[in-house]
């Protein structure tokens, strides 16, 4: 079987001190799964993985056992050439992350030649109802649809989000500071006009405040923008 070889291979590659690093830093993973394999290493493994002919038995194997496996189904993922196989593996993977590292690091590069097909994933993706869907769904407008693809309607999309879970208020608020730094006249408004919620909206700010793509200035008028609670 192709998954006990690659768990195999993973406890090879595994790094005892980043396991008890990592673990630390993705609160919503059970210790025991971390096998501990850094980055460069899954990255470097997933695209072996994806020559093999038998790799689909792998993303088939679901649930995994391991969060180093859900890594790497991510990588292997994200680096599949076919739009339509990609996105069917991706809906079949995101009911099962479970936190916002596999979720973030989940990155197909084929998306960015099938942006309006994308769109339409993300907007039922938005409506899903569960944390690491919309997340992603988050992450994908910011990573695509904050340059030249922007549209005043896709902020207006994320700004509707209410949630009570942490990991979507933070991306939210992650998405709205990226989008400050790429399209502040546009984003202002839903800032000054507090269109997101407190939590939301004053993170959204702080991280603001934070990059270094915001000017002193706008650093200093978003600053009175925070709500008081």
């Amino acid at each position: 079987m192709i998954t006990e070889e690659i768990r195999e291979e993973l406890f090879k590659l595994q790094d005892i001190k980043y396991r008890d690093f990592q673990g630390k830093l993705i609160p919503t993973v059970a210790p025991d799964t971390v096998i501990g394999v850094r980055t460069p290493e899954l990255r470097k493994y997933a695209k072996e993985l994806l020559k093999r002919e038998d790799i689909a038995d792998f993303l088939n194997d679901l649930p995994h056992k391991y969060f180093d496996e859900n890594q790497l189904h991510a990588f292997i993922i994200s680096g599949m050439k076919d739009y339509d196989a990609c996105v069917n593996e991706v809906q079949r993977f995101l009911p099962f992350v479970d936190n916002w590292a596999t979720c973030d690091q989940m990155s197909p590069k084929v998306f960015k030649k099938h942006k309006k097909d994308l769109l339409e994933e993300i907007n039922n993706w938005l409506n899903s109802g569960e944390t690491y869907i919309i997340r992603f769904a988050v992450g994908m407008l910011m990573e695509h649809f904050l340059d030249e693809d922007f549209d005043k309607s896709y902020p207006e999309m994320v700004s509707k989000i209410r949630s009570d879970e942490y990991y979507v208020n933070m991306m939210t608020a992650w998405y709205f500071a990226t989008a400050l730094a790429k399209q502040y006249e546009s984003i202002l408004p839903y800032i000054e006009d507090k269109k997101l919620d407190v939590w939301t909206h004053n993170k959204a700010i702080q991280k603001s405040v934070e990059s270094y793509r915001i000017t002193p200035e706008q650093k200093e008028y978003l600053k009175t923008l925070k709500i008081k609670k």
